[in-house]
């Protein structure tokens, strides 16, 4: 059973951990480059916990809720490239909204506390493979731009760096006066 205040504190810890942002970032990546996100509700899920950081791979847990579970044929792509992948179903624990006095918890001023069913996947990722498409992303990036400034060597000046004899000297006049 999971929490929602949980949740939050692990987000809380990613923003104030450079390092576990940077590692979720990588995850991320490879989650995009593998294109999980054309699978139907891929991009629903929120981060539950992690990155938990191993010695040769790195575990994210993501929550669905139960009727927006994501395709289980995106966690195939996964388990080509030496993932492994968990599916659960367990319940989230959320605070509910107050509208009337049933809806305290007794003897407090807080509102009782509803479960409600989500999925929660497990990805344990190898490191190797975050590596490899952070390298590969950057080798395309650095030959991205090779290639252009090799074909236009002019674009590689930025427009703030434009010759002074393209600027002109003087406003041009406003026409009509």
């Amino acid at each position: 059973m999971h929490d929602i205040v949980d949740i939050i504190k692990n987000i809380e810890t990613l923003t104030t951990n450079d390092d576990s942002f940077k590692i979720l970032k990588d995850f991320e990546r490879v989650i995009d480059d593998l294109d999980l996100y054309v699978f139907k509700n891929w991009e629903d899920g929120e981060l539950v916990a992690g990155p938990e950081v191993h010695r040769h791979s790195v575990t994210c847990k993501f929550m669905w809720t139960e009727d927006a579970m994501p395709d289980p044929v995106a966690a195939s792509r996964l388990l080509d490239y030496g993932c492994k992948v968990t599916y659960q179903k367990q319940e989230l624990m959320v605070p509910r909204k107050v509208f009337k006095p049933s809806d305290f918890r007794p003897g407090t001023k807080k509102g009782k506390i509803d479960t409600h069913p989500i999925w929660i996947i497990s990805i344990t990722m190898p490191k190797k493979l975050m590596q490899d498409i952070y390298q590969g992303q950057k080798r395309q990036q650095s030959e991205y731009v090779k290639d252009h400034i090799s074909i236009n060597p002019n674009t590689a000046m930025s427009q703030d760096a434009a010759p002074m004899e393209a600027m002109p000297d003087a406003p041009a006049p406003v026409q009509g006066q």
